[in-house]
């Protein structure tokens, strides 16, 4: 059933609503998208048509849409305190998610800096890496080493530390001292630099390396932080190989630079453990997070610090000057607890160890398709890279990826009822993240769908 206002939301969605990461000039022919309702791992657009939610909203809806549970939570803090800033002062809901996600986050990451989302939590880590190393007399370590077509945010900071030059150029000239090393995708592991002939862990062994090369390169006392995913989202979900963390965490402590897990997508069970950083088996100075920690019921973000970084802080009249209006509100981080301890009463995470075996089988069954090249990922988060040779590995060229993949693919997989995302930030790939929730029948339906748009997208080259 349409909704009642369909034609004016379309009307004010063009000529109001400044849509984020979008190309207005698409819907000048085109109707606006419009999501009303959500249940499940589904989701009904204005027209009454279903979707499945193969994205989890933006990576964040890991318990799936109308939980009344979560909404409830929301309604009773806000009739009790709607608002209180975290500045000098507290309440209950901020108090008792820090505690609870202290206490179950990695070694002595003990102290929580709440934000709005993730981005900002991004930009604390960075400004505390900062702060700490002058007040503890090393005042020159200020840079900041990162990964090749990597994510990590919008805001200047942030967006300085992403990898994407096509991203970045437009709001150029960013925050200066940050450096690039190679990522983790073996598929193309030549095309980034590493010798041929390597074993997965040997290159991995190999990209750790450039972490090292990178900071003598740039002189050790001046570099501050490496900021990291568990699985890098862009370019299309490049998991570390066996070792890689380790190595990188021996090179942090060998020169004194601070470990950031970037886990604003990866923690809160995406990759089946409430921390990226547990599964792969390292131990990170701080972990930034948003998205899955309120499973988009509520904006929240947090940085998450090792005690040993609060230490100068404790110091009489020392301040972290930062902060943000909405960091740590009340109805998010109320909202926050209750989805947590949904997590454990319903063994969410439990649900993706079990299943994402499966989730990977049903996913590998598309590589007979002749323009699916790789499938990667773990958990429940994957990309499938699309490619014009698979024997060669051969890529598309920008034109054919416009026409193919956004021309194509992405409308079309949307028009057969599966909200997922097509990028070529990097390598064209199709990404899935779906809610925390799903089983079998729901990873059936992606691959039947996702069969049915790539063998007739393959025809079109």
């Amino acid at each position: 059933m349409t909704h009642p206002d369909y034609d004016h939301l379309q009307r004010a969605a063009k000529d109001h609503l400044w849509m984020h990461f979008s190309r207005h000039s698409s819907y000048e022919q085109a109707d606006v998208p419009v999501i009303v309702r959500g249940e499940g791992p589904y989701l009904w657009d204005a027209k009454g048509k279903r979707y499945l939610d193969g994205l989890a909203g933006l990576f964040v809806s890991q318990l799936g849409h109308g939980r009344t549970e979560l909404a409830d939570a929301a309604a009773q803090q806000a009739r009790e305190l709607a608002f209180m800033p975290l500045w000098s002062y507290a309440h209950p809901p901020a108090i008792e998610l820090a505690e609870r996600v202290a206490g179950q986050a990695p070694g002595d990451l003990n102290r929580v800096f709440f934000t709005s989302g993730g981005g900002e939590a991004v930009e604390t880590a960075w400004k505390l890496a900062k702060n700490y190393f002058k007040l503890t007399g090393k005042p020159m370590k200020h840079k900041v080493i990162s990964r090749a077509i990597a994510y990590h945010g919008t805001t200047q900071g942030a967006l300085s530390i992403t990898g994407l030059p096509l991203l970045k150029q437009q709001f150029e000239p960013l925050v200066p001292s940050t450096f690039r090393v190679p990522n983790t995708n073996f598929y193309r592991s030549t095309e980034h630099g590493a010798p041929e002939g390597l074993s997965e862990e040997q290159f991995g062994r190999w990209a750790a390396d450039q972490v090292a090369v990178a900071i003598e390169n740039e002189g050790p006392d001046t570099v501050a932080a490496v900021f990291l995913e568990p699985v890098q989202n862009a370019g299309g979900c490049f998991p570390p190989p066996a070792g890689y963390f380790q190595r990188v965490r021996e090179i942090c402590d060998q020169y004194d630079v601070l470990l950031v897990s970037d886990e604003v997508i990866c923690a809160f069970g995406r990759l089946g453990h409430l921390f990226g950083a547990e599964r792969y088996g390292y131990q990170p100075d701080m972990i930034t997070c948003a998205k899955g920690i309120t499973s988009g019921y509520a904006p929240l973000g947090a940085m998450i610090a090792s005690d040993h970084l609060m230490e100068p802080f404790l110091e009489p009249g020392a301040m972290f000057a930062h902060g943000y209006t909405f960091g740590g509100h009340p109805v998010s981080t109320a909202v926050g607890l209750r989805n947590l301890q949904i997590f454990e009463e319903e063994k969410v995470l439990d649900n993706v160890r079990d299943n994402e075996g499966a989730f990977r089988a049903t996913l590998e069954r598309l590589l007979d398709l002749p323009i699916v090249g790789d499938i990667r990922g773990d958990g429940y988060f994957y990309g499938i890279e699309l490619v014009k040779d698979k024997e060669t590995k051969e890529s598309f060229t920008d034109e054919e990826c416009e026409r193919l993949l956004y021309g194509f693919v992405s409308k079309q997989l949307y028009a057969e009822g599966l909200y997922c995302r097509a990028d070529d930030r990097g390598d064209p790939v199709v990404q899935l993240a779906p809610p925390l929730i799903c089983t079998q029948e729901h990873f059936d339906e992606m691959e039947h769908i996702l069969r049915i748009v790539l063998d007739k997208a393959g025809t079109l080259l």
